[in-house]
């Protein structure tokens, strides 16, 4: 691996730094409170080229490689505070884009690419249910083949973008025998007969991506929009979920860095019994753990992005960099209250968000545990 970037890749993080800090930091307290999704925000993102970072070029994508790309997330992550639209924004890349750009017929492609690339479609990504969160391969969800395609019935609940998205990736099964070699994908647009979208549940942080329910009653999806082969849904989940869980929390790296930084100053600045209080170990120590979990965090981080880059398999090493960015961002959210002290606990100061925003991270995309059940079967036990 070669640590050096270049000249162009730092032009784009830091473009990427200046876009963030002018764009998505105003308001994220007043928009965190009212739980509210910023469709002007998500078009500006759109409009600055981060949903097209990866993707080709014929559909309005940019090409540029990985390793860029998360150097790019991590400047988004630095300059904004906006923790739940990057988050929504990821989720829509990697679990909705990339299975339409490498699974997707031409044609399918050709549909969706371009609009959702350009901000004009909002993807939403259906396979966790009320009953099989961890446990994703027993789902209720039933894809019935009929004439010309399909009648779906089932629910699909904590789905990001679910309550403001115009095209669902779906999982359903299609031949419930054999189990998670059963599961075919759909892809199903908003005012479909049967299927429709459940209203935002509340949650304790990442307000501002909204979450919900789609809900398929005798819901018809014509042959077209299956998502590749019949049968075929358990590789296109695990294909996007490898993706997800080594891009999604690209953001959440800068975000540690602007929130250690921010440490820093304060504990230079804030006195108590005459001296600042980084002079007291028990704040200094805290202030060299954040310090030191940012730079692993990093290092994990380009290392899976390097690995796809490269073409090489990443399973372990996305589901390592999803656990310990998940739970390190977590520990230093917890730390930069303590530093702050009563006033971090407050929502003016805007450091307690990052702790209940960082507390979502050690659930979506794999609980910590199911990251170091997958980390454990790749070592062979």
């Amino acid at each position: 691996m070669d640590f050096a970037w270049s000249e162009e890749q730092l032009s784009y993080k830091n473009a990427a730094v200046h876009f963030a800090q002018k764009e998505l930091s105003s308001g994220i307290a007043d928009h965190d409170w009212h739980e509210t999704f910023s469709q002007e925000r998500w078009q500006k993102c759109a409009e600055f080229g981060v949903l097209g970072l990866s993707f080709p070029k014929n559909y309005g994508g940019a090409e540029v490689d990985i390793l860029t790309t998360m150097l790019i997330m991590e400047g988004l992550g630095y300059g904004g505070k906006d923790n739940g639209l990057l988050f929504a924004l990821n989720a829509q890349m990697w679990a909705v884009q990339h299975p339409i750009s490498k699974f997707g017929t031409p044609e399918q492609q050709k549909q969706y690419l371009p609009g959702m690339i350009a901000g004009k479609i909002i993807g939403a990504h259906g396979m966790s249910e009320p009953d099989s969160g961890s446990d994703a391969y027993n789902m209720r969800t039933r894809a019935k083949k009929c004439d010309g395609g399909y009648v779906l019935n089932g629910t699909k609940t904590l789905v990001t973008n679910a309550p403001v998205a115009d095209l669902a990736l779906v999982f359903a099964m299609t031949a419930p025998k054999k189990k998670s070699w059963g599961v075919s994908a759909f892809l199903i647009e908003t005012g479909t007969p049967g299927f429709s979208l459940g209203k935002n549940i509340k949650k304790m942080g990442l307000r501002t991506a909204p979450m919900g329910e789609l809900i398929l009653q005798d819901c018809f999806v014509p042959e077209a929009n299956r998502l590749g082969p019949e049968n075929i849904g358990a590789h296109i989940f695990n294909s996007s979920m490898e993706w997800e869980r080594a891009c999604i929390l690209g953001g959440h790296v800068g975000a540690m860095e602007r929130q250690l930084e921010e440490c820093v100053a304060y504990s230079r600045t804030r006195k108590q019994f005459d001296q600042p209080i980084g002079k007291f170990q028990a704040i200094s120590n805290r202030l060299a753990e954040m310090k030191v979990r940012l730079e692993t965090a990093r290092l994990l981080l380009y290392k899976t992005a390097w690995l796809k880059k490269a073409g090489k398999p990443a399973h372990m090493e996305a589901a390592m960099a999803k656990l310990y960015l998940s739970e390190v961002f977590m520990a230093s959210g917890l730390d930069a209250i303590r530093i702050h002290g009563g006033y971090g606990y407050t929502t003016e100061f805007e450091v307690e968000r990052d702790l209940r925003d960082a507390i979502g991270g050690t659930l979506y995309s794999g609980t910590s545990d199911i990251q170091r059940n997958t980390i454990a079967r790749y070592l062979g036990v």
